[in-house]
This record gives structure tokens, sequence and C-alpha cells, in this order.
């Protein structure tokens, strides 16, 4: 297993990207407009992919939130790959990368449709919040910050 720091023109990113967004085309369906719309891709400074024998296998990002604060975004394993403890490998990478940078706290939004995620994240310390932004009163999402 490799573990690459990158940014979003990175093209294995941008293919990973691309499964996740038809996965989740799926699993939101009249909802996916909604939610494509706050997940373009271009210009994240902060991206990681993982690759299993050169295979690009997982990939996830951070962006800056607020003035301390970092969004993780983006996070998403092949199915192939799947079971692997790839997306905590993630999730703690991002974690590091944003702290070495000075910030001290990370928030997400995901699905309550997207089972594994939430359990990664729960496992992970990331504790339920109120939705925040653009994702107030929209009932099938769910967020979460962790102190880094």
């Amino acid at each position: 297993m490799t573990t690459k720091r990158t940014d979003s023109s990175n093209t294995d990113f941008q293919s990973l990207v691309k499964l996740l967004d038809a996965d989740l085309a799926i699993r939101n369906g009249d909802d996916h407009a909604f939610y494509d719309q706050f997940n373009k891709i271009d210009a994240i400074k902060n991206c990681i992919v993982i690759y299993i024998d050169e295979i690009p296998a997982a990939c996830g990002a951070f962006k800056k939130f607020e003035e301390n604060t970092v969004e993780i975004k983006r996070m998403y394993t092949n199915p192939n790959f799947r079971k692997r403890g790839l997306a905590t490998t993630i999730v703690n990478e991002l974690e590091a990368w944003a702290k070495e940078l000075g910030y001290k706290k990370a928030v997400l939004e995901s699905s309550l449709e997207q089972n594994e995620a939430l359990s990664v994240y729960e496992k992970s310390g990331y504790q339920r919040i109120p939705n925040y932004g653009q994702y107030i009163g929209i009932d099938k999402s769910v967020c979460y910050e962790k102190s880094l």
C-alpha cells in the first residue's frame, strides 16, 4: 500500500471521484443534483490517493472551511478494495496533514444512506453535530466534527 499526497489535478484522484459520483447518483436518487453542486473538485489543494499494487484504490480530500477548520470531502474506496481499512487510513492521513498545516478541527457531511462511511467517521472519533451551511434542514444529511 502506498499513500500519496496530491491535489485535485491528479488523474487517479479524478478517476476515483468519477466512480464516487456515479455511486452517489444512485444512492441519492432525485436529491443528487442538490448534493452534486457542493462536490466540485477543481482547485482542491489537499487530496490523498491510496494505491494497492500501483492501482488507485481509495481517495479523500479536505479544504479550508473556516479559519482553523477543514472540511473532509470526496471520500471513496473502490468496491474491489473495501473492507481493508483504507477509508480509516485516508481519514487519519487527512487529519494528520490538516494538523501539520495548523488546523484545529475537521467537519464533514455525509448521507444517512452511507452506513459504511458513517461507521468509519464514528470509529474515527467524529461526533455528530447539527447540520451546517447548505445542509441545514436537509433530512438525509448528517454532519460531524472532530478536534484535531
